[in-house]
């Protein structure tokens, strides 16, 4: 079990620097250790400020949590002195800078050097260390990624991040990843309408890796269900890795197992199937067990070696290098006001069905099922289904953010706040994507086979019986047709809306109303 440091060593005078590492900054090439010197002693702590600030699914805590043990324990087999202190700690002040300040009182550091957080709030924190604590304090760049908050403001400046799809352009022409000379590989830039195909029947699904709890991880999980078994989501069944090595186990099977057949089938979903061809590596990349940069590299070898295909890995290497890059650049531009927007002005209430209540649509039952098994649910799941829905309910946004913020196990709030916010719910009226992702029950139909045994009918369009997606779609088109109208990517879907007539209009709004004002969802 570990154990924080003794407090005998209060008062003695340290020659070497504090060093704390986060929760999500488990990379032994993190920017703060590159230069550990004999003397400096690494923090980390568990505190309960970071297991409570959203209700986190339990997976999501003892992966977290694990991790940080398994990281831990690492360092000290490289010689590294670590303070650790444990979430059960009696002593624990439970919050980061609360531990700082004790860990300065035990080691007196000359001074500490840290890596810039993930989080808005947590960088607010750090803003006051220097004054707190009356110790030079130096915050370093995450060079974990390929593109620095710094250099992603100067794109912006410069007008190259107005739209994902350029974003990634450039940083394929910046790090040479599925580049052939000046031009990408294969002549195109994006294979992405190759990659939306629905799962043919019988299709052989790959074997997903998981990992048996070890002796720490045993412990943590009867720690998390001990304190956190009223959480949404199942502890049982827990079979992330929480280790480096795991991890890179994980990505190779990945690779050769899931990738080659990842591009065609990224966008399909299947009932009792939760994982399908998907890398199921994001919480690894988000804790820092792997790098984006090695991540990338072997797609991509993978597909120079001849053992996947182009429109696999270049849909891989763009949600990493496009798309995960640009939403982190995006959080650290706009925050803090960016989450305070509200486009669309949407403030339904989120529904109990996301927190486990029971619901008649199959589709929504589906992606919540797997959320509350594993922590997890593929892309499309989240954007198309859950997200999709909370779109057209018109749930605040706020309370949707919570909710991916607290049942994903990769899910921090650099990530997940620009995905919900501006992808999901188009809060931002248009900074992250040029149009909301709405879509009625035909979008689920083909891309599932959720619609086929569902207690309501995907070809009704109004009424009792008829699929809520069906109506709740156009209600929402019509409810905010005098803010998108004039979105010229929405131009034919508003032609087709002015065909309606009246009646037919009037019919929508009834059912639309009658649902969302029910007790059905």
């Amino acid at each position: 079990m570990l154990r924080a440091l003794p407090a005998n060593g209060e008062g003695r005078a340290m020659t070497g620097t504090l060093r704390p590492v986060l929760g999500d900054q488990l990379t032994h090439g993190l920017a703060s250790l590159a230069d550990l010197a004999e003397g400096d002693v690494v923090l980390m702590a568990e505190v309960g400020d970071e297991t409570t600030y959203v209700p986190h699914h339990p997976q999501k805590i003892a992966l977290i949590l694990s991790a940080m043990r398994h990281f831990a324990a690492e360092l000290r087999e490289r010689g590294v002195t670590v303070d650790y202190v444990p979430l059960d700690d009696p002593e624990n002040s439970h919050s980061l800078s609360g531990e700082l300040a004790r860990a300065v009182a035990r080691h007196r550091p000359e001074r500490i050097i840290a890596t810039e957080p993930g989080e808005w709030r947590v960088w607010e924190r750090m803003g006051d260390w220097e004054s707190d604590l009356d110790l030079p304090v130096e915050i370093r760049d995450d060079d974990r990624f390929y593109c620095s908050r710094s250099d992603f403001a100067a794109l912006t400046a410069g007008n190259k991040t107005g739209r994902m799809e350029y974003f990634y352009r450039e940083m394929r022409r910046r790090s040479g990843l599925l580049m052939e000379g000046d031009g990408p590989a294969g002549g195109t830039w994006n294979f992405d309408k190759q990659n939306r195909k629905r799962l043919p029947k019988g299709l052989d699904l790959p074997h997903r890796m998981r990992f048996r709890p070890d002796a720490v991880t045993q412990e943590v999980l009867t720690l998390v269900a001990d304190r956190f078994g009223g959480n949404f989501g199942d502890l049982d069944g827990f079979g992330w890795a929480v280790t480096r090595a795991d991890a890179l186990r994980a990505l190779r099977h990945f690779i050769s197992d899931a990738l080659p057949c990842f591009g065609d089938y990224q966008d399909a979903m299947k009932a009792g199937e939760d994982f399908l061809f998907h890398g199921l590596i994001s919480p690894y990349l988000n804790i820092g067990l792997l790098t984006a940069a090695e991540v990338c590299e072997r797609a991509e070898a993978a597909w120079r070696d001849g053992q996947a295909p182009l429109n696999a890995v270049e849909g891989f290497v763009r949600q990493i290098l496009g798309w995960r890059e640009f939403v982190r650049g995006i959080y650290w531009t706009e925050m803090p006001g960016y989450a305070d927007s509200n486009f669309l002005n949407a403030g339904r209430d989120l529904p109990w069905m996301y927190w486990g209540g029971e619901t008649d649509m199959r589709c929504m039952a589906e992606v919540i099922g797997t959320t509350r098994r594993n922590a997890y649910a593929h892309h499309i799941q989240r954007l198309m289904v859950t997200g999709n829905f909370a779109l057209l309910a018109g749930i605040a946004p706020r309370q949707i953010e919570e909710w991916y913020l607290a049942v994903y196990a990769d899910a921090f709030d650099w990530v997940e706040l620009p995905n919900v916010h501006g992808m999901v719910m188009h809060a931002d009226g248009g900074r992250l994507g040029s149009k909301p992702y709405a879509a009625s029950g035909a979008y689920i139909d083909r891309m599932s086979d959720y619609c086929g045994r569902c207690r309501y009918d995907l070809k009704q369009k109004t009424g009792p019986d008829a699929c809520p997606f069906n109506y709740l779609y156009w209600n929402f088109l019509i409810e905010n047709e005098d803010k998108l109208r004039d979105n010229r990517r929405m131009s034919l879907i508003y032609g087709n809306l002015a065909k309606k007539d009246p009646e037919e209009r009037a019919a929508i709004m009834r059912s639309a109303r009658a649902f969302l004002d029910g007790d059905d969802w």
